[in-house]
């Protein structure tokens, strides 16, 4: 179990960061039954007509519930209103059409690079430009593992959900399922929440994107569960997140940051491998190992510009996964301060912990405290020092351990390295850093190893037992 004595920083900091609350749209002002509207609930007639016709009467009337009773029901795209609900009861299930035809997509802004995409962003559920809108209950939202040919990877279909340019925007307590695409999908939207929603098959999970002059404000993902094929959650462009008591099983990384964000909360989450759902795209042995924990990775899929700062990631558990942290940025980012306090992690097969700028700017403050980490190890010594940049996931080090370069301030407090198999390789390499302090860092020692800590170029160290 997690030491407690890291809970109450770890708590404060989440209850600032949570100091934002919005709400569900009043669920009992008006209710419209959706078989009231002619949706029979058999699986086999297209409902789409009919579900509309209940959202817009719900939005006509000012707003409220358009619920949607025990049954199955066989929809194209359905559009949101503002200030209604969508409500699932147990036993609802909204099912994808396999018909491509009857799917729509919603207006990107222009400030978004991917506006030009057109059918790619297509949804099963779409909203654009609206307010207080919620989908909740304990019902299914089946995205129906719809196939296209002609879209991306030649295989995937519409989203689940996708919406564009929204604020209060709220999914709560619903199962979304085998999603053609992403299971969520938003952009430049504010005040999202999630809560206790499960994600089951299909690719991402939950993916939000800002642009550069249009971040997201205030996303909240709290107690979810993500079995997902992709990465679980992913994005950019994110301001004020947390992330909290969420278990994430995934068959790609836990959480992808492809581009800057501030004020980004991790705390109290489970991510275990190998995946449950299998990575569809991985070819006929569908992949199924874990990637990373987390990975903040600014600039690794286009070119970005920004600043990564006020990255608290707090008491985390990692069961088998490819690395646990990785930090990297390239030219146009930036990073402020980043602080992993209380993980756990055991099973790690892969990549050390890591921070690297192969920017010009190096990276300003990480801390890594009250840290434990298991490391399957067995690598070999490594013949040169010479380490290649980035792709797009964590690849094999220099060190077992951490690895550092172009880092301004790094400090280890209280962390502790384990190997299940000897290895080779420096438990640090440390390569082009002002001030690296080691404090309480304990690691084991292994025959053959002379310089269990390479360091290279190092301003200033502090080592204390």
């Amino acid at each position: 179990m997690i030491s407690d004595r890291w809970r109450p920083a770890a708590n404060f900091c989440v209850r600032w960061f949570l100091g934002f609350a919005w709400v569900v749209p009043a669920l009992a002002a008006n209710r419209f039954d959706v078989r009231e509207h002619g949706a029979t609930g058999d699986g086999l007639v297209s409902a789409t007509v009919a579900l509309q016709a209940a959202i817009d009467a719900c939005a006509l009337a000012g707003g409220g519930q358009v619920l949607f009773p025990p049954g199955r029901y066989l929809s194209g795209t359905i559009h949101l209103r503002s200030g209604v609900t969508l409500h699932l009861e147990a036993g609802a299930t909204l099912v994808g059409t396999t018909n491509l035809t009857e799917y729509r997509q919603p207006a990107v802004p222009d400030c978004m690079p991917d506006a030009k995409w057109g059918k790619w962003h297509r949804g099963l559920i779409v909203g654009e430009n609206l307010e207080d809108v919620g989908i909740t209950g304990l019902g299914v939202i089946d995205g129906n593992k719809v196939f296209d040919p002609t879209g991306e990877e030649r295989m995937r279909g519409p989203h689940t959900i996708i919406f564009v340019n929204c604020r209060r925007f709220t999914l709560r307590d619903v199962t979304i399922v085998d999603s053609a695409n992403y299971a969520v999908f938003f952009q430049v939207s504010d005040d999202v929440e999630f809560r206790n929603v499960k994600f089951v098959g299909g690719w991402d999970g939950i993916h939000w994107r800002g642009a550069p002059d249009r971040w997201c404000d205030n996303v909240k993902i709290l107690g979810c569960q993500f079995y997902t094929g992709d990465d679980a959650i992913a994005g950019r462009y994110w301001n004020n997140t947390v992330i909290q008591d969420c278990l994430i099983n995934s068959s790609c990384n836990g959480i992808r940051l492809i581009v800057p964000a501030t004020r980004l909360t991790i705390a109290n989450n489970l991510f275990r491998g190998p995946g449950e759902q299998p990575h569809r795209t991985s070819g006929e042995k569908r992949r199924t190992n874990m990637l990373s924990g987390i990975i903040l990775q600014p600039g690794a899929w286009d070119a970005t510009r920004g600043l990564l700062d006020d990255v608290f990631i707090a008491n985390n558990v990692m069961q088998h996964v490819a690395s646990p942290v990785t930090l990297w940025i390239k030219p146009g980012n930036t990073v402020g301060k980043v602080t992993i306090s209380g993980l756990e992690a055991t099973g790690v097969y892969r990549a050390a912990f890591s921070a690297e700028s192969w920017a010009d700017e190096p990276i300003t403050n990480v801390v890594l405290r009250g840290v434990r980490a298991e490391f399957t190890g067995g690598g070999t010594a490594w013949t040169n020092s010479t380490v290649r940049g980035p792709g797009v996931d964590a690849r094999p080090l220099l060190a077992w351990g951490f690895y550092a370069r172009n880092v301004q301030s790094l400090t280890l407090e209280d962390v502790r390295f384990s190997l299940a198999t000897d290895d080779l390789r420096p438990v640090i390499y440390a390569d082009g850093l002002e001030r690296l302090h080691l404090d309480g860092f304990k690691f084991p020692r292994v025959e053959g190893v002379t310089q269990p800590l390479l360091i290279n170029n190092v301003g200033k160290l502090i080592q204390t037992p």
